[in-house]
């Protein structure tokens, strides 16, 4: 029987190094409980934060100093977490930590509000008495601007200690998902496939990780048992999950409320303040070009030779198969040869950082499923993968990395204070390096059937990115609008919600009442306005692939946008996002963009279909 290996199992060279953060967990005890100690020091300045210059100055330091190390001491419990969701002593790490940056954020909750006491003009005469200063002087410009919505100091350090019970549907979910739940085995027809060699049919585990990639099988009757037998396990979790999703959106709702905004969606784009006109210029943009999405499709229906397109034939790719291996070290060569249009610097840092363990590769038993990039300013990037061998795989490799990079540069030229940045911009780095990677591949690998693949990766990423991701952003904005109306959130209604975005958006196949449930599955959901960024972040990232690579890959690189570029992953969050954005050349305030993108995708396809005829 197939199964999922014990991390135990794992060669230390394709586990991530988290030793090089805290030797032992002892080491981490003694950082939590120093950073612990500080927190406390922090109350002490409250009410005095506006005194003068010196004082202001030493509380942004000492809070920048705590929130640095909280940082540190909880991505090491997350991680330790992740590595297997039901080891009970790192949940309980990953708990403790949680409600130290709880408590980090209560004791500085009074900076701000006190902050805001200051007129702009107040505050430049501190800078002329403290030059320090001066590196806070876009990080006070939008506390200012967030004054209206900002409450007084006792409400604040209030929603600062409900913040671990706001949020605590998500860690509900997380934790059915990826530690309680568990999926059925299939007989799998061709164990060939799976690396197991000819002979009878073999057993294999249905997991959150593989899910997608046995839909990509060919043989249809397992795809549809794979589809059902996965569905019907989460319908078994409706109402829990119903509940949870539920709250999550009466959370946000609540919060934004308490912050004088009229909807969640306000409140979360107002953070990183982007107008929502972004959001909605997205969607309009979108659905007037469905008809792509639908020719995709359709050339999907017929590349399978069937009447109608279900939704367990989603997956499979226009080439037929499940396309060739690509195993890790091959991508990681693959990646980092993608990305010379970037620069040698940029280059080998990728490359070195590959060699030093920044991946945590395979899946293992309990292992967080997907993918992500973490890490914090005093420690080197760390990624989380579940490396399936495959195209799609390498990709998200790609990806990750976009995100490790864009937080060194970061890091490199920026202090702690905007050592972070927005999703919006965050998205948009990974995006380039996936690009890139569609560009070198296409131009350099010689077999016509790897680039036949490659090409129909480039066609689902879209697919899956822009198309998939602005369908959540419809659902979880009128999901949030029922809310504010005062609608209840059933199971049943948030089905009917899902599957009728899902028949607009794949208008050619056929809507069945599983996948009415597939939002039941996203845990993005429960990171409210998140996902839309994704959609930006592509649109965006193709655009500046096409400024640095204007002849194409086999052409000479435009050194000066490949500058701009870097330079905007170097500014971390001095900028608002779409102020960064124009560093790098786009405008995302307009639909222009989102237009380039999808005319892409549209010659993309066509480009693929010419070929499979």
């Amino acid at each position: 029987m197939s199964s999922v290996p014990e991390r135990s199992d794992i060669d230390e060279e394709y586990t991530w190094d988290l030793e090089s953060v805290y030797a032992t967990d002892d080491e981490w005890q003694d950082a939590y409980e120093d950073v612990a100690e500080r927190v406390e020091e922090l109350q002490a300045y409250e009410g005095q934060v506006t005194d003068d210059a010196e004082t202001l100055h030493s509380v942004l330091e000492l809070r920048d100093s705590v929130m640095r190390d909280v940082s540190t001491v909880a991505a090491y419990a997350r991680m330790r977490r992740d590595e297997d969701t039901t080891n009970q002593e790192y949940q309980a790490l990953t708990a403790r930590a949680q409600s130290l940056a709880a408590d980090a954020q209560s004791a500085a909750s009074f900076i701000d509000p006190e902050l805001q006491e200051l007129t702009r003009e107040e505050f430049d005469d501190l800078v002329e008495t403290e030059p320090a200063l001066e590196v806070y002087d876009h990080y006070v410009d939008d506390v200012l601007r967030m004054k209206p919505h900002t409450r007084s100091a006792e409400v604040e350090e209030l929603l600062a200690d409900l913040s671990e019970v706001t949020g605590a549907t998500g860690e509900v979910y997380n934790m059915l998902s990826n530690a309680d739940m568990s999926f059925p085995s299939v007989e799998d027809p061709d164990p060939e496939s799976e690396g197991e060699g000819e002979g009878e049919s073999e057993a294999i585990e249905i997991t959150q990780s593989n899910f997608t990639n046995l839909l990509k099988r060919s043989d249809r009757e397992f795809r549809q048992q794979v589809y059902e037998e996965y569905f019907d396990e989460w319908e078994s979790m409706r109402n829990t999950v119903a509940s949870a999703y539920k709250n999550s959106v009466k959370a946000d709702v609540k919060t934004a409320r308490a912050r004088n905004y009229d909807t969640a969606r306000e409140a979360a784009l107002d953070g990183p303040n982007v107008p929502v006109e972004v959001y909605d210029t997205l969607v309009e943009s979108v659905h007037d070009n469905l008809d792509k999405l639908h020719h995709h499709a359709d050339l999907k229906r017929q590349a399978l030779d069937v009447d109608e397109l279900q939704m367990w034939d989603l997956y499979m790719p226009l080439t037929g198969d499940e396309g060739p291996d690509v195993e890790y070290d091959q991508a990681a060569e693959y990646v980092v040869d993608a990305l010379e249009p970037l620069g040698e610097e940029y280059q080998s840092r990728v490359a070195e950082g590959l060699e030093s363990r920044w991946v945590d590769v395979y899946e293992n038993e309990g292992k967080q499923s997907g993918a992500y990039s973490s890490g914090t300013y005093d420690t080197q990037p760390f990624i989380l993968m579940n490396y399936q061998d495959d195209i799609a795989s390498m990709y998200t490799l790609a990806h990750e990395l976009g995100h490790s990079m864009h937080s060194q540069l970061t890091k490199d030229e920026q202090p702690f204070v905007y050592s972070g940045y927005e999703i919006f911009v965050a998205e948009v780095a990974s995006t380039v390096n996936e690009a890139l990677l569609t560009a070198h591949l296409l131009e350099t690998v010689d077999d016509p059937e790897f680039k036949k693949h490659v090409l129909n990766e480039f066609l689902e990423r879209v697919r899956s990115t822009l198309y998939r991701q602005t369908l959540f952003a419809e659902f979880e904005h009128e999901a949030h609008r029922l809310e504010e109306e005062g609608e209840p959130l059933t199971a049943d209604r948030l089905d009917e919600l899902y599957g009728g975005l899902k028949e607009t958006y794949y208008e050619p196949a056929a809507v069945d009442d599983r996948i009415a449930r597939e939002w039941m599955r996203i845990p993005h959901f429960y990171r409210a306005f998140y996902v839309y960024q994704y959609a930006t972040g592509i649109s965006a990232a193709l655009a500046i692939v096409e400024d640095v690579l204007p002849d194409g890959a086999g052409g000479e690189p435009d050194r000066e946008a490949a500058d701009d570029y870097l330079e905007f992953l170097q500014q971390g969050s001095r900028e608002y996002p779409l102020e960064l954005l124009q560093i790098a050349g786009v405008d995302m305030s307009s639909s222009e963009p989102i237009d380039r993108a999808l005319a892409t995708y549209g010659e993309r396809l066509d480009e693929l279909e010419e070929l499979l005829s």
